[in-house]
């Protein structure tokens, strides 16, 4: 059995606003109906974006959400 713990959100938003031309964090929270703020805060692990806003950001980078948002996993075996 495996168990995992300390799971935390991490993501790679930050490099896919720089392969998408180095679009700024205004721009991509105007492109997904947020703040710059919001973003930010996102792209520093300060929060969680909710399911819908993940999509939006998956589907303006054309890329799933596992792509962007991935789990930072501490997997012990027992």
């Amino acid at each position: 059995m495996m168990v995992i713990r300390n799971n935390k959100l991490k993501n790679n938003l930050r490099r896919c606003r720089f392969e998408a031309e180095e679009i700024s964090q205004q721009e991509l929270a105007n492109m997904v109906g947020v703040t710059r703020l919001t973003i930010h805060s996102i792209e520093t692990g300060k929060f969680n974006p909710s399911v819908k806003l993940a999509l939006k950001i998956g589907k303006f980078f054309k890329k799933s959400v596992e792509e962007i948002f991935y789990l930072d996993e501490d997997q012990i075996k027992e």
